[in-house]
C-alpha cells in the first residue's frame, strides 16, 4: 500500500527556498531508478542551497520523516526508490564552486554533471578522472553517493581515491566538512560533545578495536572492486593505524554510503592532467572462453581500460540507429570483444606498450582480428560499449536482461573459473545470459535474460540470485563492486561479510543516523527482494492504432526505458531530449514521460481522465523530434507514443480547434494559394494568428507568388540523349505552397547531373496529421501517397524527397500506420525506395568520375543544421558528405539538437518562449558567431523559418547551395 504525502509537508514547503512537491506526477516521476524497482515516495523536494538542506534534515528530525537523497536517478539497485521523501539535488544544486587548477581541486555542488565539469577544466588540461557509462548525465553527488567508477578505473581507480573533502548535513541538522585531519586533529574532533564528536569516536573506535576482523573480512581494494557495505578498510589502511598510509578522512567513509549517512551538499575533488595520446586496441574472438584467457595477457601491458562485450551486445547494435554507425571494426560475427584503452598524460610509453601486446596476441594467435583505434574513430568504439545496458533494455518482448548479479567481481585470475561457475548456473535454470563489463578488474556484467512480470520469472530470478551471490561468496569476491547496495544487494550483504562485520556496519549507521531517517532500509534491513517491483503481472493489451508488434504491444514498448537516463543530456551532446535541455525538467525528459506511459498503461484503466491528464501534461513540451528513436539505446519512440496517445485522448474528448486546422493544412493552403497576396496579409494579423492559436509575436510562412506545380504545367522538359536514371520528386505541401523555389533548384541540379525528373502531384505523407495526434487523417493521406508512390517504387527507381519529415515518414511509421497487409507491403515497398535529396547526392552524383559541382571556391564555410528527423533517421554524414561534394568549401556541423519550431511547435502560443529557448541553447549563438562568408545550411522548412524569424538570418537549404555551386541562373546568390 502507498503511503500519502503527510499533511505536515506544507509547513516545510513554506520554509523552502526550493520546490517541494506532493503532486501525484511528480509522484510518479520520482517512482523509479535504473533498478527494476517502483516506489511512490511521500513527495518530492528540490532544495535551492545548503539551507534548504539543513531545513529539510531539521524537519525530517522533528516529524521522524525518512529521507532519500537523490541525483540524476541512474543509480541499478534501487538506492533511490522507497517510501520517503525524496531530496533531488540536480535541479538546482548544481553550480561549480571553484576550480583551483594550480592545487588540482575543485569544489562543486552535488548536481553538477561529470562531463560538464569536465568541460569546464578542459581548457585548463585537467579533469575529474571517473568514466562510468553515464558520465554525460550522471552527477557529482550520485557518483560521490555510490563511489563510481567507470572503464579506466585501472588507471585511475574510483570516485574515492579522488574525493579530498566533502560538506555535510548531519542527521541533527547540523552542517559540518570532513577532510583529512593529522592525529591532534583528530583527537579534537574526537573530543567535541555533539553528535559529530560522536560520529568520529564511533568510527574511531570502531576500527581501533576490530581492525584485523575488517582487513580479513572485505575484499581489499587494491584486489578486487567493491562497494559493499561502508569502508572501514579504506580507513583501517590509513593513518594513524598505518603511518605511510593517508590521513584519516571521513569523507572517504561517505563515498559509497548511498546517502544513508548524511545528506552531501558541497564536494571537493582531486584532478588528473588530461591524457595526451589515447590508442584503442580492439579484439575479437570466436568464444567468450578464449576472450576471458586474453585479460591475464593485455593486463601485463598495463592498459587504462580493458572492457569486454559479448555477441547478445553486438547483435543488438545491428539494429539500433545511433550504434548501427560505430560497428564499423568489427569483422564477422564475434562472440565476444576485448576493449583495451591505453591512455597517458605524458604520450609516452602508449605506442609502444599497443605494438607489444599486438605481438603477443599475435605471437599466442588470440582473437581472429585485431585493430588499432586512434580519435576520433576511438570514441565511437567506446561508445558502442557504453550503450550496452540501454541496449539490453531494447530487447522487444517482456524478457529483459535483468540486473541484480550484474555487480559481482573476484579477482582477475579467478574470472575465467567464475564466469564457468555462473554460466553453469544459468544453463541449469534454461536461462541465456549477457556478459559484458570491465573484465580488467574482475568484473562482468551478467544480465540473465529473465520475464519479471510472470510469477515464474520472478521465482527464477529469486533462485539465480540467491544462487550466483554464493558462488561469488565462496570465490572470495563481492556481490557489490561498483553498482553498490541498495535494496537489491543488501540482503546478501551479511552472508558475504560475516553477520560480525555486518554488526559493526549498523553500529556506524546509528553513529551517524540513529533514528534511520536517511535513505532507511538500504543496506540493512531492505525490503523482500521481489516486492516493489516495476515489471507487472498479467497486464491486459493496449488497442491501439500503429502496429506495435515488434514491441510486443504498447504496454512492453512503454516499457523499454529502463531508467539510465541518457536523455538527461546537456545541450550540445545530441538531439534528444530539447525539452529537457530548456527546461531541465524530468518530466519533460524522455525517461520521464516513458517512466509515467508505463505506469499509466500499467493500471486497469489506462485511459482514464485523469491518466490522460498526467499523459498530457509530462508529453506536452515533447517536440515529437524523434532524438529519442535513435540516441536512447533502448529506442524509445516518444513521437510515435506521443502520436499515439493523442489520438486516444481525442477519441474519448474531441479534436482541438488548432489541431483540426493544422490537420487540413495542406486543403487550406491550397485554398489560399488562389489569392496569395490576400492571404499573407491576411494571416499577418495578429488577431488572425491568435484566433488559430499560435503566438501574435511569431510570423506565418507566407505563401509563394505561385505554385511548383503551376510552374511545372508550363516547362517544357529538358532533352537529353543519354539520361543516367530517372527520379520522381516527392512534392510536398511546404514545397507546392511556400517554397516551390526549392523543387525548381532540384530539377535543374539533377537535370545538369544527368537525371530525368518526374514529381509527383502535392501529396501528404501524412506527417502533419501524425504530430498532430490524428492518425485516422493520416491513415487516409497515407495510403494515398502509397498508392500514388508505390508503381514508381515497383520498378526500383528513387523517390526524393526534399522536406526531411516528408519523405522519411515513409521510412519510419508509415509500414506500421497502415492497416491492411497489401498496403503494408507497398509501403515497404516505397520505404526502400525513398531517400532525401542530400541522401540521393551522397550515394548516386559522388560516384561520378567527373565533380559537376563546379570549380573550387576558397574560403566559403558552411554552417549545417540538420533536420532533427534526418539525425535520427539518416545521420548527418549523408548531408555533410554532399555539401563536401562542393569543390573547396569548409562544411562545418553545428552541434546543435532540435531547432525548437518542430513543425507547428514554435508557432503555438504556450510554446512559444520554450521554443526560443531551445534555439538559443546551440543553434543561435552559434549562428550569432558566424563570419560574413559563411552561409547557414538547414534542410528543414521549420528550421530555416526559426532562424530567419528569431536571427533574421537566410538559411539555405541544401539543393539552393549545390544551386549556387553549378551556377543555376535562379539564384542572385553566387560563392
Amino acid at each position: 500500500m502507498t503511503s500519502e504525502p503527510p499533511s505536515t509537508l506544507l509547513t516545510l514547503s513554506r520554509s523552502l527556498a526550493g520546490e517541494l512537491l506532493t503532486d501525484r506526477l511528480s509522484r510518479l516521476l520520482y517512482a523509479t531508478d535504473a533498478s527494476p524497482h517502483q516506489k511512490l515516495p511521500l513527495a518530492v523536494a528540490r532544495p535551492k542551497h545548503r539551507d534548504d538542506c539543513v531545513r529539510l534534515m531539521s524537519f525530517a528530525a522533528q516529524e521522524r520523516l525518512p529521507l532519500i537523497p537523490r541525483a540524476a536517478g541512474t543509480s541499478l539497485a534501487g538506492q533511490c526508490v522507497g517510501d520517503a521523501l525524496v531530496i533531488d539535488v540536480s535541479r538546482h544544486m548544481n553550480r561549480i564552486v571553484s576550480i583551483d587548477p594550480e592545487r588540482r581541486r575543485a569544489r562543486v555542488q552535488p548536481g553538477v554533471i561529470r562531463d560538464d565539469l569536465n568541460d569546464a577544466l578542459s581548457p585548463l588540461g585537467l579533469m575529474f578522472a571517473p568514466d562510468p557509462s553515464t558520465a554525460n548525465r550522471c552527477t557529482i553527488g550520485g557518483m560521490f553517493g555510490n563511489n563510481a567508477w567507470g572503464s579506466h578505473a585501472l588507471r585511475y581507480g574510483t570516485t574515492q581515491d579522488h574525493v579530498l573533502s566533502v560538506e555535510a548535513v548531519l542527521s541533527d541538522a547540523t552542517v559540518v566538512r570532513f577532510g583529512p585531519l593529522n592525529g591532534s586533529q583528530l583527537r579534537d574532533k574526537m573530543a567535541l560533545a555533539n553528535l559529530e564528536g560522536r560520529i568520529y569516536r564511533a568510527v574511531f573506535e570502531t576500527i581501533d578495536r576490530h581492525r584485523t576482523l575488517i582487513l580479513d573480512r572485505f575484499p581489499r581494494p587494491d584486489g578486487i572492486p567493491r562497494n559493499a557495505g561502508y569502508a572501514l578498510d579504506v580507513l583501517a589502511l590509513g593513518q594513524p593505524w598505518d603511518s605511510r598510509g593517508p590521513p584519516f578522512n571521513l569523507a572517504r567513509l561517505l563515498c559509497g554510503s548511498e546517502g544513508t549517512l548524511a545528506l552531501v551538499t558541497e564536494i571537493e575533488v582531486g584532478l588528473v592532467p588530461l591524457p595526451a595520446r589515447r590508442r584503442l586496441v580492439c579484439v575479437q574472438f570466436d568464444s567468450l572462453s578464449q576472450a576471458l584467457s586474453a585479460v591475464a595477457v593485455a593486463l601485463r601491458r598495463r592498459p587504462s581500460a580493458l572492457e569486454l562485450v559479448d555477441r547478445h551486445i553486438l547483435t543488438l547494435t545491428k539494429t539500433n540507429l545511433e550504434q548501427q554507425r560505430n560497428r564499423f571494426w568489427i569483422e564477422g560475427d564475434p562472440a565476444a570483444v576485448l576493449l583495451i584503452d591505453f591512455v597517458d598524460e605524458t604520450g609516452n610509453g602508449v605506442d609502444a606498450a599497443v605494438e607489444d601486446l599486438m605481438a603477443e596476441l599475435h605471437s599466442r594467435n588470440l582473437g581472429y582480428a585485431r585493430k588499432v583505434l586512434d580519435s576520433p574513430l576511438r570514441e565511437r568504439a567506446l561508445a558502442l560499449r557504453a550503450a550496452g545496458l540501454g541496449l539490453l533494455m531494447g530487447l522487444p518482448g517482456s524478457v529483459k536482461a535483468v540486473t541484480g548479479i550484474e555487480d559481482t567481481a573476484v579477482a582477475v585470475n579467478d574470472l575465467p573459473a567464475y564466469a564457468e561457475a555462473v554460466l553453469s548456473i544459468m544453463a541449469r535454470h534454461g536461462v541465456d545470459c549477457v556478459a559484458f563489463g570491465p573484465a580488467g578488474r574482475g568484473l562482468l556484467h551478467f544480465r540473465p535474460l529473465l520475464d519479471l512480470s510472470s510469477r515464474d520469472g520472478k521465482r527464477l530470478y529469486q533462485r539465480i540470485l540467491d544462487e550466483v551471490f554464493d558462488t561469488v561468496i565462496r570465490f572470495g569476491g563481492t556481490v557489490s563492486a561498483k553498482h553498490g547496495d541498495g535494496r537489491l544487494r543488501s540482503p546478501y550483504l551479511p552472508a558475504m561479510l560475516g553477520e560480525e562485520l555486518y554488526g559493526l556496519l549498523r553500529q556506524i549507521k546509528d553513529a551517524f543516523d540513529p533514528h534511520d531517517l536517511l535513505n532507511p532500509r538500504k543496506i540493512f534491513d531492505p525490503p523482500l527482494l521481489l516486492s516493489d517491483l516495476r515489471a507487472q503481472e498479467n497486464g491486459k493489451p493496449v488497442t491501439a492504432y500503429f502496429d506495435w508488434s515488434r514491441e510486443a504491444g504498447l504496454r512492453i514498448a512503454a516499457s523499454k526505458c529502463n531508467g539510465a537516463g541518457v536523455c538527461l543530456k546537456s545541450a550540445g551532446r545530441g538531439t534528444m531530449c530539447p525539452s529537457y535541455m530548456a527546461t531541465r525538467e524530468e518530466k519533460h525528459g524522455t525517461r520521464g514521460r516513458a517512466n509515467v506511459f508505463r505506469q499509466v498503461l500499467d493500471s486497469p484503466e489506462p485511459w482514464t481522465a485523469t491518466n490522460r491528464e498526467l499523459l498530457g501534461e509530462v508529453l506536452d513540451l515533447c517536440l515529437a523530434c524523434k532524438g529519442c528513436k535513435s540516441e536512447c539505446p533502448a529506442n524509445v519512440d516518444m513521437a510515435r507514443m506521443k502520436a499515439e496517445f493523442l489520438q486516444q485522448h481525442y477519441d474519448r474528448s474531441r479534436v482541438p480547434w488548432r489541431a483540426r486546422i493544422v490537420g487540413n493544412f495542406d486543403r487550406l493552403s491550397r485554398i489560399a494559394s488562389f489569392a496569395p497576396e490576400l492571404s499573407n496579409r491576411l494571416l499577418a494579423h495578429s488577431w488572425v494568428k491568435s484566433w488559430l492559436g499560435f503566438h501574435r509575436e511569431r510570423p506565418l510562412p507566407p505563401l509563394a507568388d505561385e505554385p511548383f506545380s503551376r510552374w511545372l504545367k508550363r516547362r517544357q522538359p529538358a532533352e537529353l540523349a543519354d539520361w543516367k536514371g530517372e527520379v520522381l520528386l516527392f512534392n510536398d505541401p511546404f514545397t507546392e505552397f511556400y517554397e516551390p523555389q526549392l523543387a525548381i533548384a532540384a530539377f535543374e541540379v539533377l537535370e545538369q547531373c544527368g537525371f530525368r525528373v518526374a514529381a509527383t502531384p502535392c501529396l501528404e505523407s501524412g506527417r502533419i496529421q501524425i504530430s498532430q495526434g490524428i492518425l485516422r487523417a493520416a491513415h487516409k493521406r497515407l495510403s494515398r501517397a502509397i498508392e500514388r508512390l508505390y508503381p514508381w517504387a515497383a520498378t526500383g527507381r528513387w523517390i526524393i524527397g526534399l522536406e526531411p519529415s516528408e519523405i522519411l515518414t515513409f521510412r519510419d511509421e508509415a509500414a506500421d500506420l497502415l492497416q491492411s497487409e497489401e498496403l503494408r507491403k507497398k509501403a515497404l515497398a516505397v520505404a526502400d525506395r525513398t531517400l532525401t535529396f542530400e541522401e540521393f547526392v551522397e550515394r548516386e552524383i559522388r560516384q561520378f568520375e567527373e565533380n559537376p559541382f563546379g570549380d573550387t571556391r576558397q574560403g566559403k564555410r558552411l554552417l549545417v543544421h540538420g533536420h532533427c528527423h534526418q539525425k535520427s533517421l539518416v545521420g548527418m554524414q549523408p548531408l555533410l558528405k554532399a555539401l563536401s561534394l562542393i569543390p573547396g568549401v569548409d562544411v562545418q556541423p553545428i552541434s546543435s539538437g532540435c531547432c525548437g519550431m518542430a513543425g507547428v511547435f514554435g508557432y503555438e502560443k504556450e510554446h512559444y518562449a520554450v521554443s526560443l529557448d531551445i534555439a538559443e541553447l546551440v543553434l543561435f549563438p552559434t549562428i550569432r558567431e558566424a563570419g560574413t562568408d559563411t552561409l547557414i545550411v538547414a534542410p528543414g522548412t521549420s528550421c530555416r523559418r526559426q532562424i530567419a524569424d528569431g536571427l533574421g538570418v537566410r538559411a539555405y537549404h541544401p539543393v539552393e547551395v549545390i544551386g549556387m555551386a553549378i551556377g543555376l541562373q535562379m539564384f542572385r546568390e553566387r560563392f
